[in-house]
């Protein structure tokens, strides 16, 4: 008989800026990177040999529901947070209440929409640290 496998669905996952939740979150980036390849190869190898180097996580990209009908909205909070040019902390919690935690500078984009589309934004965020997982407790 098959074994059912357990999972977690995307559903109620968060973003924090500063704290504070930030509603209608509807994709989140990859929340990790490859280490870049350092060659360590020597000229009695008979391969190249490699150490891992620096993990190069790139800019994360949030996609949210355009929300602007108030100062608490969330594409106000977002944009402030780009325009005052500060490094702000963030934090992914997903259902199992799984952490991730990065600090970083925001910056935001409309995105082109079509006939009968949702209008989004992206809220994209140049890292300023690592990104630390805390685990369920």
């Amino acid at each position: 008989m098959a074994t059912a496998h357990a999972g977690i669905l995307s559903k109620d996952v968060e973003f924090y800026l500063d704290g504070t939740k930030v509603e209608n979150l509807q994709e989140f980036p990859d929340l990790g990177g490859a280490a870049d390849q350092v060659d360590v190869t020597t000229l009695a190898d008979g391969a190249y040999m490699y150490i891992n180097g620096i993990k190069d996580y790139g800019s994360l990209e949030f996609t949210f529901l355009y929300d602007n009908s108030a100062t608490t909205s969330n594409y106000r909070v977002l944009r402030a947070a780009e325009e005052d040019g500060l490094t702000h902390e963030c934090k992914v919690k997903f259902p199992d209440t799984t952490e991730f935690s990065f600090s970083g500078q925001i910056s935001t984009t409309i995105t082109g929409a079509g006939v009968n589309a949702a209008l989004q934004f992206t809220a994209t965020v140049n890292l300023q640290s690592d990104i630390t997982v805390k685990d369920p407790a």
